[in-house]
């Protein structure tokens, strides 16, 4: 990819972008946001296009999420998101995710919310013998380096007993690999790059088991704010 001279390099997230959301948590109105939309700018939407502009000859385009809520079917009126997140797809499936709000970096990888063709797939898998070992053992070399995350279940979905040997998966309906790294002093650096991307190149093993037995949904995409 061509290194575009309008988007300036990746120099970090700087303290000012969680200072931002500690404030917005508070002060959640459009008279903060338009008082404070300079702050915004500078140390959260600029950071993030200019990393995400880095990172998508890698990990391929992203879709940086607008500040503003969809409030219409909400009761919670508040105007603008309390983080700012940045999400892509891998050629397999996979998602790639990152998030910056008041406690600091979080950044995950894996398949958030399956579709239901992928939920059959999933659980087709995850009840197999082979390949749902398979699942086990790579889940448990990334457990304690990561947070797994996607149960959503109480119990066995339908066609499955609950003394089912891998019932913890059968709960899932999504996957995902992730690590909150809160505010260290790196975030505010060229560091915070590598990080983020040693975070995803470390779940791989998760993320190609899913991308085998799962792939992508073949039902018409939800659209992601």
């Amino acid at each position: 990819m061509a290194e575009d001279a309008t988007v300036p390099p990746f120099e970090g997230f700087p303290a000012a972008a969680a200072e931002f959301y500690q404030q917005l948590t508070v002060h959640n109105t459009r008279e903060f946001w338009n008082a404070r939309r300079d702050v915004y700018e500078a140390a959260v939407r600029g950071p993030m296009l200019a990393l995400t502009h880095e990172l998508s000859a890698e990990f391929g385009q992203f879709k940086v999420f607008r500040p503003h809520r969809d409030v219409r079917f909400s009761t919670d009126k508040s105007p603008y998101k309390t983080s700012q997140g940045a999400v892509t797809e891998g050629e397999g499936g996979e998602f790639y995710y990152l998030q910056v709000n008041a406690d600091g970096l979080y950044v995950a990888s894996g398949y958030y919310q399956m579709a239901t063709d992928q939920l059959s797939r999933f659980r087709a898998a995850v009840d197999g013998e082979s390949t749902g070992e398979d699942l086990v053992a790579r889940v448990a070399a990334l457990e304690g380096k990561y947070t797994i995350s996607g149960r959503a279940l109480s119990t066995a979905p339908r066609g499955y007993p609950r003394d089912h040997p891998r019932i913890r998966f059968l709960q899932h309906k999504g996957l995902t690999a992730g690590r909150d790294f809160g505010a260290p002093d790196w975030l505010s650096t060229r560091q915070a790059k590598r990080r983020i991307t040693d975070t995803w190149r470390g779940a791989a093993a998760l993320n190609e088991w899913l991308n085998s037995y799962v792939g992508p949904s073949r039902l018409a995409p939800a659209e992601i704010h």
